[in-house]
């Protein structure tokens, strides 16, 4: 469960800069892009630990 907590926590904290690009603010929108990457990763290593637990 601590990646998917992990992975909620990045969507939450990503939630004011995800509006503020919304908005125009190419900063922000930069910020949301970097965290859309880290919430990939993490959820590429949820798809490898369910794999595993099956395998077992």
């Amino acid at each position: 469960m601590d990646l998917l907590e992990k992975m909620a926590q990045l969507l939450e904290g990503c939630q004011e800069d995800y509006n503020k690009a919304k908005g125009g603010n190419k900063a922000a929108g930069t910020r949301v892009r970097k965290v859309m990457q880290e919430v990939k990763n993490v959820a590429q290593d949820i798809r490898k630990e369910m794999l595993g637990s099956r395998d077992d």
